[in-house]
């Protein structure tokens, strides 16, 4: 999820519906890049230079493949790539889109990853986007701007084995570029950097037609790695997957 730079210091106050409350909550923010995390104790020093050094590496990149930060449809890769990178156009390649749709969910992965063998529970969030490797029951709010189901409603996930993020995507929130009209589109996955690409890609195939929730969703779902959907637009809502909607 790309941001432009007046999204640097925005008030997101829908952070507040996002407590742990058995985690140490703080906030990092690096240029563009601005981070909510939950962990066991604060991390801000480490995750700062994870930070650091992952957005280091797509500043480089970017000055040799300039082409990398603009182009709205999948890249290719040859020869000795950073990781993030790759993982970007891998991600971005599978939903169909350009790599930096991708961008959002791979630095809160990349951070996310850094500090795992420093605390038994993470959480990082970047702009909606968010990483979580947690142990017990968790519930996620889902902020739609002015549909009734937003904040209304979240997503259950009881006592997760393995890491996982949602990511999600609008056309009528944020400074993302979105070419639907959806409030909002949420992507579960094992990836963040594909959650992310994918709820981009989701999301441009939701318009004005009838049944823009089911085709968007039907496009969604053949999305390799995808695991849970849902697609809110106005007063109407559409899930697949693995996916518990709870009411808050």
């Amino acid at each position: 999820m790309a941001h432009t730079p007046n999204a640097l210091f925005e008030n997101r106050t829908y952070r507040t519906h996002c407590q742990k409350g058995r985690l140490t909550p703080f906030r990092i923010t690096v240029k563009e890049t601005d981070l909510a995390i939950y962990a066991a104790s604060d991390l801000s020093k480490e995750a700062t230079q994870a930070l650091l050094n992952e957005r280091l590496t797509l500043e480089r990149w970017i000055e040799t493949h300039p082409h990398f930060a603009t182009r709205l449809t999948p890249d290719t890769v040859s020869g000795p790539t950073p990781q993030l990178i790759r993982t970007m156009i891998e991600a971005s390649a599978k939903a169909g889109v350009g790599p930096m749709a991708s961008v959002a969910g791979a630095l809160a992965q990349s951070v996310g990853q850094a500090l795992m063998p420093l605390s038994p529970e993470v959480v990082v969030e970047n702009g909606g986007d968010t990483f979580l490797s947690v142990t017990g029951d968790t519930t996620v709010a889902l902020h739609a701007g002015d549909s009734p189901f937003s904040m209304k409603i979240g997503l259950r996930f009881k006592k997760p084995t393995h890491p996982f993020s949602l990511c999600t995507s609008s056309g009528t929130l944020g400074h993302s570029l979105s070419f639907g009209k959806s409030d909002a589109v949420t992507v579960v996955a094992p990836s963040a950097a594909l959650a992310d690409a994918a709820a981009t890609a989701i999301g441009n195939k939701v318009g004005d037609q009838k049944n823009a929730i089911d085709a968007a969703i039907a496009f969604g779902k053949e999305i390799e790695g995808v695991t849970g959907i849902v697609v809110i637009k106005g007063d109407r809502i559409g899930l697949w997957g693995e996916v518990e909607p709870i009411r808050l």
